[in-house]
């Protein structure tokens, strides 16, 4: 079988002695699950006795997609009597002993730390659609890949592929390879639709008639966009967000401070004219005294009042509040009610986080919200951030939320603390028409 040039270029690393880690994809139509597939059956005939990993988020799509397109290619191979899956099993084993287990990477709250991978040992793994697991599960996998290397003259091999998506992916595969930063143990390939001779120019066509987000992903495979529904900021609001020549500073001016909690480092303020953010600092591992003191000298430099200033009062916030005497946001507060036709209605929110978060996701998609930053590692920290404040259970009825801070934290690998001293600026906006029955500290 004659592989695409890109996927010759991703077998060469998965052979060589220096790659670890592979992502191959970036777009549709790359033959991703093929050079997977394609690498397991050849690394199971070539090493007897050997075990490999096939995985994806969920085992059901991993059973309906990359399997199927395994079983299709060993029959043009000729090799499916070779070996003999084991459904009940989840696995394929080969007739000189070697295997392959399907397993399931969702990270599933009961196993929040993938135990049930913990006593797995493989010679190496392939991950479809990697960008749809957490980063703790390719981290884990990873750790488990040490089965008869040393009786091979093996080093330990990973093969993720995906389409492109703002995640753990983006950060830890595309962003450096595009900086030229990728470190020498792993390697990124870009395979594009148009890569493929072998694809039906209808769907070609077909990607093309996509919506925007969908088209720069699949066809262009621009990392850029996400076309994710539940996203509540897109691409072009967040760089607008960045570039606010169209925010005019006026009116009053705030003060929103996100509290370094146990095991982080960073306390973060952010000052705000109106709804422009003119300054952001961190200042790190410091004590209430220092966070007050800071927030005093904020105040004094920028002119704001004490009754302008809100602080996350969970946690070790709670003593900031205390001290400096300033309003306290607490993340799982009831949502404040909201004035509609002259009325005050109780809103359809699980928490004041997710109102207060929403509400200001649709302030910066309206281009009403700015901030000026000319730090480029807070920025691109903040992006990052941004794109993950997505809504939770979208196809359900019920009260609006986002989806929690642990899942973001599970896909970008840290807590997203930026958007929190940012979503806290429109509890203002809720204090003005409720002013009576706010909650302070």
């Amino acid at each position: 079988m004659k592989l695409l040039v890109k996927q010759e270029h991703a077998i060469y690393y998965l052979k060589d002695n220096l790659t670890e880690e592979v992502l191959y994809g970036g777009a549709a139509g790359g033959g991703k699950s093929a050079l997977g597939c394609l690498w397991l059956m050849e690394m199971c005939q070539k090493y007897p006795g050997t075990r490999w990993l096939m995985g994806r988020s969920k085992l059901k799509n991993l059973k309906e997609t990359t399997l199927n397109t395994f079983f299709e290619l060993a029959t043009i191979l000729q090799i499916s009597k070779q070996f003999h899956y084991r459904a009940q099993e989840n696995i394929i084993r080969w007739n000189n002993g070697s295997e392959i287990l399907l397993k399931d990477l969702f990270h599933y709250p009961s196993d929040p730390n993938f135990d049930s991978l913990g006593s797995l040992e493989v010679t190496g793994a392939f991950i479809d659609e990697c960008n749809q697991v957490v980063y703790h599960a390719w981290q884990i996998v990873k750790s488990r890949i040490r089965y008869k290397l040393s009786e091979h003259g093996l080093i330990p091999k990973m093969l993720g592929s995906c389409n492109p998506s703002k995640n753990w992916a983006y950060k830890e595969f595309f962003k450096p390879y595009r900086e030229n930063t990728l470190p020498q143990y792993r390697k990124f390939i870009q395979s594009l639709p148009t890569d493929n001779p072998y694809l039906h120019p209808s769907y070609l066509q077909s990607l093309l008639r996509l919506d925007k987000n969908s088209r720069e992903r699949l066809y262009f495979g621009n990392w850029e966009y996400d076309n994710d529904p539940a996203t509540l900021i897109d691409y072009d609001a967040i760089a607008d967000y960045f570039n606010p020549i169209h925010i005019t500073p006026e009116g009053l001016k705030y003060l929103t401070i996100d509290v370094a909690r146990k095991g982080r480092d960073n306390t973060i303020f952010r000052v705000w004219h109106g709804w422009l953010c003119i300054h952001r600092e961190a200042i790190a591992k410091s004590g209430l005294d220092e966070v007050v003191a800071r927030a005093r000298q904020l105040q004094a430099k920028f002119g704001i009042a004490l009754s302008n200033t809100i602080a996350d009062e969970d946690g070790v916030g709670g003593g900031v509040v205390d001290f400096l005497k300033c309003k306290g946001f607490i993340n799982n507060a009831s949502p404040l009610e909201m004035k509609e036709n002259g009325t005050y209605v109780k809103p359809n929110y699980d928490n004041l986080k997710s109102q207060c978060s929403i509400k200001m996701a649709e302030m910066i998609t309206a281009r009403m919200a700015g901030e000026i930053c000319d730090n480029d590692t807070v920025q691109q920290t903040t992006i990052e951030e941004m794109e993950q404040v997505k809504l939770k259970d979208i196809d359900k009825d019920g009260k609006q939320g986002i989806i929690p801070k642990d899942r973001v934290k599970a896909l970008i690998g840290r807590s997203p603390d930026e958007w929190d001293s940012i979503m806290m600026r429109y509890w203002f906006a809720l204090r003005k028409s409720y002013n009576a029955r706010v909650r302070v500290g």
